[in-house]
Order: C-alpha cells, then sequence, then structure tokens
C-alpha cells in the first residue's frame, strides 16, 4: 500500500523554523537526565542563539529527505526496581520498570513535529491518555456519568476492565502504518516515522555498567516524544467501537481500558467485539 500511497501535501506552515525551535528549547523541562552523548535541555537552553538556526535547517533537511541521522536512532535503559521491598527478596526481570532516555536533540525534533503536524495525531474524544489538560480525573468523571446515565435510565450499569500486557511494546509496525496513512499523512512525515521505527537500537545502564548494544524491532520507542500520540493512534479503531444508541461505551486511558453496558449479554458482546479487533491488531 506504500508504495501507492500519496498523502496530504507539506505546506509552508508545516516548515521548522528558528522561532519554533527556539520557543521549544525554552518550554522544555530542565533536570532531566543526560543523554547517551552527555546532552540534556540546559546544554540548549544556555547555548548560543545560533544554535536555534543550526537546529532549524538541520530539522528542515531531515523532513526534506525522510532520513533520521543515526544518532537519533540510540538510546539507553535504566531498570528501576518496582517492588517496594526489593532489598529483601531475590529480583527478575518482571520486578524492574525501563526508564528509556533518548537523545534531548531527538527530542526537540519530535517536539517540531508535534507543533507542525499535530492535527494527525488527534484521537477520540474517550481516549483520555496522553493529552494535554487530560488527566486520569476526567476519563473517571465520564465513567461515573455514563453510570449515573444508566441507572437513571433504569438498567444497571456493567462494567469490564482490561489491562493490556506491555502493550507498548506489542505494536505491530505495519498496523501503526496502515492507521498513519487512513489519516492521510504526509509521504515525508510517514517515510520518516518507517525509517525510525524500522532501525532502533538500545543499551542497558546498570551504575556504570553498559550492556552490549541490542536492536529493537517492535512496539514504539521507550522515551519518545511522539510514541505516546503514535500508540493512541495504533489504539483509537478500537475506541471508535462504541455503541452509544445501545449504552455501550468504552473509556480508554492509554492501555486501560474500560467496558460499559447497559445488561451483561451486550458487555458481552462489546468484549467480543474489542477482543476481535485487538486480535486483529
Amino acid at each position: 500500500m506504500n508504495l501507492n500511497y500519496c498523502g496530504l501535501p507539506v505546506k509552508d506552515e508545516h516548515r521548522f523554523d528558528t522561532e519554533l525551535v527556539s520557543k521549544i528549547i525554552g518550554k522544555l523541562e530542565h533536570g532531566k537526565a543526560q543523554d547517551i552523548d552527555g546532552l540534556c535541555i540546559e546544554n540548549l537552553y544556555y547555548c548560543h542563539p545560533v544554535i536555534s538556526i543550526i537546529l532549524a535547517k538541520l530539522f528542515q533537511l531531515i523532513m526534506l529527505t525522510s532520513y533520521i541521522p543515526t544518532g537519533f536512532r540510540y538510546n539507553y535503559i535504566v531498570p528501576i526496581p518496582k517492588p517496594k521491598e526489593f532489598c529483601s527478596k531475590s529480583l527478575t526481570c518482571n520486578d524492574f520498570r525501563g526508564i528509556a532516555i533518548s537523545p534531548i536533540l531527538s527530542k526537540l525534533f519530535e517536539h517540531c513535529v508535534l507543533e507542525r503536524f499535530g492535527s494527525f495525531f488527534i484521537t477520540s474524544d474517550n481516549q483520555f491518555g496522553f493529552k494535554k489538560e487530560f488527566g486520569c480525573n476526567y476519563a473517571i468523571r465520564s465513567v461515573r456519568n455514563i453510570v449515573d446515565s444508566c441507572i437513571k435510565g433504569g438498567s444497571t450499569a456493567n462494567l469490564c476492565t482490561l489491562d493490556l500486557s506491555k502493550a507498548f511494546d506489542k505494536i505491530n509496525h505495519h498496523a501503526l502504518f496502515l492507521k498513519l496513512m487512513k489519516r492521510l499523512i504526509p509521504n515525508q512525515l510517514l517515510n520518516l516515522l518507517v525509517s525510525w521505527l524500522s532501525g532502533c537500537y538500545s543499551y542497558v545502564k546498570w551504575y556504570q555498567a553498559w550492556s552490549r548494544l541490542f536492536r529493537v524491532d517492535f512496539g514504539v520507542r521507550q522515551g519518545s516524544v511522539l510514541s505516546p500520540y503514535l500508540f493512541s493512534i495504533y489504539m483509537d479503531d478500537l475506541a471508535k467501537l462504541c455503541q452509544y444508541n445501545r449504552g455501550m461505551f468504552i473509556v480508554l486511558y492509554a492501555d486501560d481500558i474500560i467496558l460499559l453496558a447497559p445488561s451483561i449479554r451486550e458487555l458481552q458482546l462489546l468484549l467480543q467485539t474489542c477482543e476481535a479487533e485487538l486480535i486483529y491488531l
């Protein structure tokens, strides 16, 4: 499908300019860990202002050529123990949560992409994760309103919660690219994402020790700015399975899913519909 694909054109308003780069450098949060090259946002913030001009030209070239610099493809993962009493037990790999540290220039570029191409990353209203000015409290309020509406209408409120195991790590890249094409995402940006996700590499850092380099061929990139938005796009077809006329609702907060229906039978039908969609993915 990619061979015959023709997305929407890249317009002048999508250009990366000095003003955009300077604005994002000023907004990024300080005090974060250094990337694999020892850089952090402070290096850009206190650098000579000419850095914004140079980076704007670099980012524009990246978009025009759909070529990702090699340094953007590498990150490192710091394992953090999950349990509180980790000193009193023997730990396994499942007892750690990996925190990925991406290159700061890569993050800056991704923020620029979101600023210029944000309209292509909009998802359904019932997906509350990874959205500005929205949080878990909005999802809870929506669920509460649906339950109250069911009860006031004289029916029961039946709920089922789904927690997708390691959802971020199991995304099928080809399915994600198909969903992006359905949104008519510009060819340059699509080719850029295809190239980026097709060649990511990582290390694991434990104190001063580093693992061997390994390639990541599945899932969205850990520590990436765009990854949460790509995951939401990947799950957006599931969010659209609601049947409002029958009182069947789906509320998502990232990979946590709540199904609501006025009867057990309809809840079972909704669950089977979601299962079919997830198997297809």
